[in-house]
């Protein structure tokens, strides 16, 4: 899906415009405790409420963000099927970010004040949270984001139902490790989640016996690759990881192939790349190449068949699932147990009772943790097959507690 091109510069631009508190998110800044009720007020008066959608529409995300919108959805009809919230159903009501971050700011802000939503699901790109951030913030309205990320950040008004890095990139890197493959060659888009991402991939490598052999970058959106791919094919690396976003990875899978470089003679480790991602870019560039996530639409289980059955009723049998998809449409159902158990849609309230809530989720149960509002979830290792599907080659075994300013690692002092 095509999208306009987005410069460095321009990220940086659209960052300073949202002052000190987005600077100090950005530098992995812990934002403090809520000290008071007061807020944007969610309108809870009616027979139903408004849960806000904020997603890319269009632009470079939309590749990966419409399916999200789509898993959103899917939720908020099934919890209005089964009697809603509260005995209120749900309204959901969406705005397009537009693959751009102040305008997801903006749209965050619209929600908030004119939709007056009860909460908000989305943003994809670490970029776009970081936008939005200080208008939850602000407001002191909820917001879940659904995708993995960098870590390096909590807020008291963010639900992060995706992985952090122990969850996701530190479990690559220790299966990349175990198969030999220690030479690492980067290769991200120009914004803060690769950015910070390879910095702690930088210093895991150095505590594990790893060489990162060369680093490059391309602005989200870039579909000129030629220049990379060399450098990459003649590095010497072992492997690739990938922090790619949205359509680049198209423009970069097919020079790949071009140079002559395959899953066999120089594997690649993508965190952004699922199976919706795998279907734009074609599975003949793909085959054999490896990911790191929690879910995968061959996720054994009752909940995930269900799940799987129930999409592609709504959205056609063909549409595959993923597990920026999965996760979104999990941070619904852990809302609506907090709201339930809360007995309220009041966000401190809802807040308080968020600690310990699971839920049989399609990549298998979830629980949040209260203190990091973060959930802990099962490391997936896949690998793509040649019908566009991504088969587990290594899991975890149980769900990995979220340890977002990776505490628990040594090798991490430093890096907040």
């Amino acid at each position: 899906m095509p999208g306009p091109s987005i410069s460095r510069r321009g990220l940086l631009t659209g960052f300073t415009v949202l002052g000190t508190s987005a600077a100090l998110s950005a530098c992995g800044a812990k934002t403090g405790s809520d000290t008071s009720s007061a807020g944007a007020k969610a309108d809870t008066s009616g027979d139903t409420v408004k849960v806000g959608l904020l997603n890319s529409l269009s632009g470079t995300m939309a590749i990966s963000e419409v399916t999200v919108h789509n898993a959103l959805l899917l939720a908020v009809k099934e919890i209005n099927a089964a009697g809603g919230v509260l005995g209120k159903k749900l309204d959901p009501v969406s705005q397009d970010g537009a693959s751009d971050w102040p305008t997801f700011s903006e749209k965050a802000q619209t929600l908030i004040t004119d939709s007056k939503v009860v909460a908000t699901f989305g943003c994809w790109t670490s970029a776009s949270r970081k936008a939005v951030k200080p208008v939850f913030e602000r407001n002191k309205s909820l917001l879940f984001y659904p995708v993995q990320y960098e870590g390096l950040e909590q807020s008291p008004y963010i639900f992060y139902v995706g992985a952090t890095t122990n969850q996701q990139i530190v479990p690559g890197l220790d299966y990349l490790k175990k198969q030999g493959l220690t030479k690492l060659y980067l290769v991200g888009s120009d914004y803060v989640f690769p950015r910070t991402a390879n910095k702690e991939i930088r210093a895991y490598a150095k505590a594990h016996g790893m060489e990162v052999v060369g680093e490059d970058y391309a602005p989200l959106g870039s579909t000129e690759f030629s220049t990379i791919v060399n450098k990459v094919k003649d590095a010497g690396a072992d492997a690739v990881f990938n922090t790619l976003n949205g359509d680049s990875n198209v423009a970069f899978f097919k020079e790949y192939k071009s140079a002559g470089l395959t899953a066999k003679s120089l594997p690649v480790l993508s965190v952004s790349i699922a199976e919706e991602e795998v279907k734009s870019i074609g599975t003949q560039y793909l085959e054999g190449q490896l990911t790191a996530w929690n879910y995968y639409q061959t996720t054994p289980g009752e909940a995930n068949t269900k799940f799987v059955k129930a999409y592609q009723a709504a959205y056609g049998k063909s549409k595959p699932t993923s597990d920026p998809m999965e996760a979104a449409y999990t941070s619904v159902y852990l809302w609506k147990a907090m709201v339930e158990k809360a007995g309220s849609f009041d966000v401190a309230k809802v807040k308080a009772a968020a600690d310990g809530i699971t839920f049989d989720a399609p990549e298998g149960t979830v629980t949040v943790d209260g203190a990091t509002q973060h959930v802990h979830k099962t490391a997936r290792i896949g690998k793509v097959g040649a019908d566009g599907q991504i088969t587990e080659v290594w899991n975890s075994g149980k769900p990995i507690k979220p340890d977002p300013y990776l505490k628990g690692y040594a090798w991490a002092s430093g890096l907040s």
